[in-house]
């Protein structure tokens, strides 16, 4: 014979069973992430980050080339507001540095633009000085270039030489 409180007793056991089944089937809202699920956002961030790369590393070299190009082009309009002072252009020996202070040599320093010719001089997109020639390339009075990524005369590519258009 079973007693009135045992049948009660046996439903509250059966209520309770049910709530933790469905507690176990509904998180509670602040329980967090689970590791995979943070795994899985870090892959997906991985694959977008390295797709992003892919897509931005190749204009930012050319953008270091174009740099280059403008910079050359500005110090070839201050050698020709040099040469237009004083009648000449300057040595291989003084350089671009004559931009900036008037070479000792000068015949006439008088002629000299007071503060010179350049603000200051610019180092190349991969922090190089730029290199200046005389005579120049292809039979010009000058050259100014970069000797570009690699640092060294000649290459291919990123690496190759950069010269603005002269004359």
């Amino acid at each position: 014979m079973r007693l009135p409180h045992c049948r009660h007793l046996n439903r509250l056991r059966r209520i309770l069973a049910v709530q933790r089944r469905r507690a176990t089937r509904h998180r509670d809202p602040e329980a967090g992430f689970t590791l995979v699920e943070l795994m899985v956002v870090i892959v997906i961030i991985g694959l977008l980050a390295t797709v992003v790369l892919i897509n931005v590393l190749p204009s930012q070299d050319k953008a270091m080339v174009t740099k280059a190009r403008a910079d050359i082009a500005t110090l070839d309009q201050a050698m020709e507001m040099y040469r237009l002072d004083n009648m000449t252009y300057p040595s291989a020996a003084d350089g671009l540095q004559a931009l900036r202070t008037p070479p000792a040599d000068l015949t006439q320093p008088g002629r000299y633009r007071p503060g010179g010719y350049i603000k200051s001089l610019p180092n190349d997109p991969w922090g190089r000085p730029y290199q200046f020639s005389v005579p120049g390339k292809d039979g010009q009075p000058f050259s100014i270039y970069s000797l570009g990524a690699d640092g060294a005369p000649g290459g291919d590519g990123l690496n190759a030489d950069i010269y603005a258009q002269q004359g």
